[in-house]
């Protein structure tokens, strides 16, 4: 029987254009970021049709997934902490400013790199990923499972649905509402 897991990054969040930042300043703009629920468009289609076809949804507790939950029509069967995004850290200088969004870029460079003050390290963030794409692999047991999540952290579990035999069916993006869809033809 083949068993069927969608990977969904969620909606546009819902955050004020910012000017040039500090990366000390970028504290600040990550913990808005990750309060931050989703501009309440609709979703695109294609996004529409994949959430359809699951019969338990899964989902971040980070607001912009809950609310790209709502914005589905759906109701989460399981909500976790487990598929949130992996962290960014930041730095305490003052200079230079940069947008945030060049900020994030650096961070994460550094994050894979190594750098993980006072947050989640890339390889915990790792062994967190395997750790939730064995849980969707156990709940993709009722029938297809849609996760609402993040777009780091998908390509994480992403990587571990496949190192366990799952097969990408469609893949559409890593932009916000892109999704993957996984297939398992194992026993």
């Amino acid at each position: 029987m083949s068993k069927t897991i969608i990977l969904m990054r969620h909606g546009q969040p819902k955050m004020a254009a910012r000017e040039r930042i500090s990366m000390f300043e970028m504290k600040d703009w990550i913990e808005q970021y990750n309060r931050s629920e989703i501009i309440r468009h609709p979703a695109p289609d294609a996004s529409q049709q994949l959430a359809a076809a699951a019969t338990l949804v899964v989902s971040s507790s980070a607001p912009r997934a809950l609310t790209s939950v709502e914005v589905l029509g759906l109701k989460p069967a399981v909500v976790d902490a487990l598929f949130c995004e992996a962290q960014l850290p930041y730095g305490r200088w003052r200079l230079p400013r940069l947008s945030p969004f060049t900020w994030a870029f650096i961070f994460r460079v550094l994050w894979l790199c190594g750098y993980s003050r006072n947050i989640e390290s890339a390889g915990a963030a790792r062994l967190r990923a395997n750790t939730a794409a064995q849980r969707l692999q156990s709940l993709a047991g009722e029938g297809p499972v849609l996760l609402l999540g993040h777009g780091v952290m998908n390509r994480m579990i992403a990587k571990h649905l496949l190192a366990d035999g799952w097969t990408r069916q469609q893949h559409n993006g890593s932009q916000y509402w892109s999704a993957t869809v996984y297939q398992y033809a194992g026993v």
